[in-house]
């Protein structure tokens, strides 16, 4: 799997630098005549980076190699939400700001995202993406900000989109305020300066061998060390700061708002969601008002994915990288029937 990085800088128009990864095999050059073949666009959870989809990524194109049922790919973007990852070193001034300051949102993720795919051919990727077939993927937050992005216009060309975990709560915000809770809590103490990576990595190891909790893949924690962390004058500090992590939280309308779009794109598209079984995070009565049929919203697949909780794409990538493999085969399948 080959890889290129992409930041669409900050203008007098909008503040955040927005940086992006291009990942492609050495198929995509022949996949690319096919109009048809699918743009793949990633957006990742609170706390974590563009990166963290590396490894479903891999395992995702090894599956695609292997098997003509889910038809060509022609390349995958997985976008950093600005105060995430490499964008956050870019976008620090600017967050440090009063007005901007534990202010972003999912809302203000999906903007990001929206602003680097309608940029245009001379701008950021330099793509015209109004002209490609997209298929969106986001986990948790980024669930949540994929589902927001349907409703922003100018209209993408989405033809289908996989929700994860998505952070939503279709009756009421107040059914993930215990969570909600918890997370800020969890925020606020959170470690957030080692002397070095070597040290943050150790810390991070030793934290998944506490009871209850699930080890994240070795590669995950890989590329959490290189992305996730960012240099402090101390040593090494988290890229998301416990601060902003802490505003993510704080998102008054962030669980319920998005949900008018998502209902709309189930109307227009095939849209397939998946949860862990181990419920972890999201309770389930939440999952079950997302899915309920009676709310307009009918999905193309559902699917609980065995021995995994809230953070799949860390515990689990090669589970969700089959997860997608059949929600893409599926989306081929019925495109062929037409």
């Amino acid at each position: 799997m080959f890889q290129e990085s992409v930041t669409y800088l900050a203008d007098e128009s909008y503040p955040f630098a927005v940086v992006a990864k291009r990942y492609w095999t050495e198929a995509s050059d022949e996949n690319g005549s096919d109009p048809e073949a699918p743009t793949l666009i990633f957006l990742h959870s609170t706390s974590f980076h563009k990166e963290t989809w590396e490894p479903t990524l891999t395992h995702l194109f090894h599956l695609l190699a292997g098997s003509s049922r889910a038809g060509k790919i022609r390349e995958a973007w997985a976008l950093d939400c600005p105060n995430h990852g490499e964008a956050a070193a870019l976008n620090e001034a600017v967050f440090n700001r009063p007005e901007y300051r534990q202010s972003f949102t999912c809302e203000k993720y999906a903007q990001a995202a929206h602003r680097f795919l309608t940029a245009g051919p001379q701008h950021g990727a330099k793509i015209d993406f109004q002209r490609r077939n997209l298929v969106g993927i986001g986990h948790s937050l980024g669930g949540v900000a994929m589902s927001a992005l349907q409703g922003l216009e100018p209209r993408l060309p989405f033809s289908s989109i996989i929700i994860v975990e998505p952070m939503l709560s279709p009756d009421g915000r107040h059914h993930l305020e215990r969570l909600r809770k918890v997370l800020v809590k969890s925020a606020k103490e959170r470690r957030h300066v080692w002397p070095d990576r070597k040290s943050a990595r150790q810390y991070l190891e030793e934290r998944m061998e506490l009871p209850r909790r699930q080890k994240w893949d070795p590669r995950v924690i890989d590329l959490f060390v290189k992305y996730g962390l960012r240099s402090h004058p101390d040593g090494i500090t988290l890229a998301c700061s416990r601060e902003e992590e802490e505003g993510m939280y704080e998102d008054v309308e962030g669980p319920t708002r998005p949900v008018i779009a998502l209902t709309a794109a189930c109307q227009r598209m095939p849209v397939h969601i998946a949860f862990g079984c181990v419920p972890d995070y999201v309770p389930l009565q939440v999952h079950d008002a997302t899915i309920n049929p009676r709310s307009g919203r009918k999905f193309a697949s559902i699917t609980r994915i065995e021995g995994v909780g809230h953070l799949v794409p860390q515990i689990a990538p090669e589970k969700l990288a089959k997860v997608l493999f059949d929600g893409l085969a599926q989306n081929y399948a019925m495109k062929s029937k037409l």
